[in-house]
C-alpha cells in the first residue's frame, strides 16, 4: 500500500481525469475494472450472460501473481508515450511511479510496481494491461480461436470461456509466455483451467465424474445451475466464503470495541454495515447466504450485549425486538444478469 499525500492525491486525480478522456476510447468492451461508468455488476453480468449465451464449456479463471508490485516501470512509460507526448504528464508520472517508500524513517528506492493505493495507480494498471493483454487476447480470439470464446477482465482478474479445450490450453500456454514477456506471471494456485457451462454436468455424469467445479470472481463463487421455473441452463452465484469470514470478523472486533457504547449508537452502525453488505451482495440466487449472514451477525451482537452484564446470559427471546430493530432482514436488491445486461446493451 502506498498513501500519498494531499498534494499529490489532488495531482494524481487531476492526470486521471485527464487521461481517462483519452483512454476511454482505446480501452476494450471486456474490461471493467476502475473505469468510469462501470462497476463490478455489470462485470459480473457480462460474465454470466456470456457463458449462458455463448457455447462455452471450459473457463480460465486466471489472476497474475503479484501483479502491482511486479508492473515494470520502463514498459510502463512507454505504453504511455503510446497515446501521450506532454512531458510534464510523462514526467509527473514517473516521479510517482519512483516515488520510493519511507518505513521507520528510512527512504527505499522502488524499481517496480505501482503503490496500492494511490489515486493514479488503476488507471495506470490498466493502461499496462490493455497493452499486455486485452488487445493480445482480441487478436488471439479473432485469428487462433476455433470456437467460441469470451473475455472479461477486472483489473488484473481476468475470466476467459471457451467452446473448445484444445482452444483453452492452448490459450493459457501462450499467455504464461505472453506475460514472460513483461516479467510477470500467472499466480499457480489462484489460475484454474475448469470445465464450466451449458454441457458440463452432462458431460462429468456420462464420465462418471463429480458435479462440475466452480470458480470465485469478484466476491462470488459462480457455479453452474438451472432456473426452477424454467429449466434453463444459468450461472448462479453466492457470497464466496472467505469474503463472507472476512466480513464478520471485522464486524467482531468492531462489536468489541463498541461493546460498552449505547445500544442504539451500535444498532445504527450495524444496520448501515448489514445494509451495505447485502447492496453488494444481495444477488438473485444468494438470499440463503445472505440470510446465514445476518443470523451470525445476530450471533455476534448477542453474545456482546450479554458480555456487557454479569448477570446470567440473555435469552433470544429477550434480544429479538432489539436485533429486529436494527438489522434488517435481507432481500434481492439486483435483477437477473440478463435483464440488466440487454437494457445497458440492447444491441
Amino acid at each position: 500500500m502506498g498513501v500519498a499525500a494531499l498534494e499529490d492525491k489532488i495531482v494524481q486525480q487531476a492526470v486521471v481525469t485527464i487521461l481517462n478522456q483519452i483512454y476511454e476510447v482505446d480501452f476494450k468492451g471486456f474490461s471493467y475494472g476502475f473505469r468510469p461508468g462501470r462497476s463490478p455488476h455489470q462485470a459480473l453480468d457480462a460474465l454470466s450472460v456470456g457463458i449462458q449465451r455463448k457455447k462455452v464449456n471450459w473457463v480460465l479463471d486466471a489472476d497474475i501473481r503479484g501483479f502491482y508490485d511486479n508492473l515494470s516501470h520502463e514498459w510502463t512509460m512507454k505504453f504511455i508515450e503510446h497515446r501521450v507526448a506532454d512531458r510534464r504528464i510523462l514526467r509527473l508520472i514517473q516521479k510517482w511511479l519512483k516515488a520510493g517508500v519511507s518505513e521507520d524513517g528510512q527512504w527505499s528506492e522502488t524499481k517496480l510496481g505501482t503503490p496500492q493505493g494511490a489515486v493514479v495507480s488503476p488507471l495506470i494498471a490498466n493502461v499496462y494491461l490493455h497493452y499486455v493483454f486485452d488487445l493480445w487476447a482480441e487478436v488471439w480470439r479473432k485469428k487462433v480461436a476455433k470456437g467460441d470464446m469470451i473475455i472479461l477482465r477486472y483489473a488484473d482478474d481476468l475470466v476467459v470461456g471457451f467452446q473448445r479445450r484444445t482452444d483453452a490450453e492452448r490459450f493459457l500456454g501462450e499467455f504464461k509466455d505472453r506475460l514472460a514477456k513483461f516479467d510477470l506471471e500467472l499466480h499457480p494456485d489462484k489460475t484454474r483451467l475448469i470445465e464450466f457451462g451449458r454441457y458440463a454436468a452432462r458431460d462429468r455424469k456420462q464420465r462418471g465424474e463429480g458435479k462440475p467445479e466452480t470458480f470465485t470472481f469478484l466476491g462470488f463463487t459462480h457455479f453452474c445451475g438451472q432456473r426452477h421455473k424454467k429449466g434453463t441452463f444459468t450461472v448462479w452465484r453466492i457470497t464466496a466464503k472467505k469474503r463472507m469470514v472476512a466480513k464478520l470478523k471485522a464486524i467482531k472486533v468492531e462489536l468489541q470495541r463498541r461493546m460498552h457504547d449505547r445500544v442504539p449508537d451500535v444498532g445504527a452502525w450495524l444496520r448501515k454495515v448489514v445494509s451495505g453488505y447485502y447492496q453488494y451482495h444481495a444477488v438473485p440466487g444468494n438470499i440463503d447466504q445472505l440470510r446465514i449472514f445476518r443470523r451470525r451477525v445476530n450471533r455476534l451482537w448477542r453474545n456482546v450485549l450479554a458480555r456487557r452484564s454479569q448477570t446470567a446470559k440473555k435469552k433470544w427471546e429477550q434480544l429479538i425486538p432489539v436485533l429486529e430493530r436494527w438489522i434488517p432482514p435481507p432481500r434481492v436488491l439486483h435483477p437477473y444478469p440478463d435483464a440488466r445486461f440487454y437494457a445497458t446493451h440492447p444491441s
